[in-house]
């Protein structure tokens, strides 16, 4: 990951530190759900708002030449030739961070240079956990005999009964794209597939951090995932163990 000619040490650090630094305002902001009628959608707009913030100004400070595209603006265009661009999601899983006593929701900082991620961090907030390209994490341990499935909890795809029964594998529900992905890098999963619409934001991070703990990640399609694209529409992803990537994207081949 740090052999990118555009890529150095400091851009993994700055990754993780301003994604913990997200972590924490948004930890204080959703204190704000303790107190009697507060307003769930409101307090998760504020966390929305008030992280992309922190994330805007620090990258403006950091790199002022590189271009930032976040979930919560316009893109801010780089210098001509900077080929780098800070992917980032301030608050993934605005629903699940708005519910008291859920752990399911993230922040995303990515750098993408020549359409790959090739710097990251998520930060798990309610977990106190912040996953990065450097140090990656480990390879998850061994899985069981049963194939641990992740897919969106509001948002599940159509394949996922068929595919299921394919691969034998339980079904798990579960919110933000940042916190499936790191479940199945910590060994709590083994797979996620996503369909019916994504944007860069919601992957390039997630994808970043598993392929630096050697995880396979591809379109449903087994295909390269590209991002840097027009619109950054990325709708349909995949991550997993690399030894259930065989089977997995056969399975999917038949289910679609």
């Amino acid at each position: 990951m740090t052999g990118h000619p555009l890529v150095d040490g400091g851009d993994h650090e700055d990754a993780t530190r301003l994604a913990a630094e997200a972590a924490r305002l948004l930890l204080a902001v959703r204190r704000e759900l303790d107190r009697p009628g507060a307003d769930p959608a409101a307090v998760g707009r504020e966390g929305d708002r008030r992280s992309h913030e922190l994330l805007a100004a620090a990258l403006a400070a950091r790199h002022p030449d590189d271009a930032v595209v976040s979930e919560e603006a316009p893109p801010t265009p780089g210098a001509p030739g900077s080929g780098r661009t800070w992917v980032v999601d301030p608050l993934d899983g605005t629903r699940e961070f708005a519910e008291t006593g859920s752990t399911d929701w993230a922040v995303h900082v990515a750098l993408v240079v020549e359409g790959q991620p090739v710097a990251g961090a998520v930060a798990l907030p309610a977990r106190d956990l912040v996953l990065s390209t450097v140090p990656a994490p480990p390879p998850p341990p061994p899985g069981g005999e049963v194939l641990r499935l992740l897919v969106s909890r509001s948002r599940p795809p159509a394949f996922v009964a068929p595919l299921a029964a394919a691969l034998g594998a339980e079904v798990i529900p579960m919110g933000s794209a940042g916190a499936k992905a790191m479940a199945v890098v910590l060994g709590e999963a083994d797979a996620y597939v996503h369909a019916g619409g994504q944007h860069e934001w919601d992957s390039a991070a997630p994808v970043a951090v598993a392929v630096a703990a050697g995880l396979h990640t591809s379109r449903l399609d087994g295909s390269p995932l590209v991002y840097g694209t027009p619109g950054a529409w990325l709708p349909d992803l995949v991550v997993c163990r690399p030894e259930v990537a065989g089977p997995l994207l056969a399975a999917l081949e038949a289910s679609l």
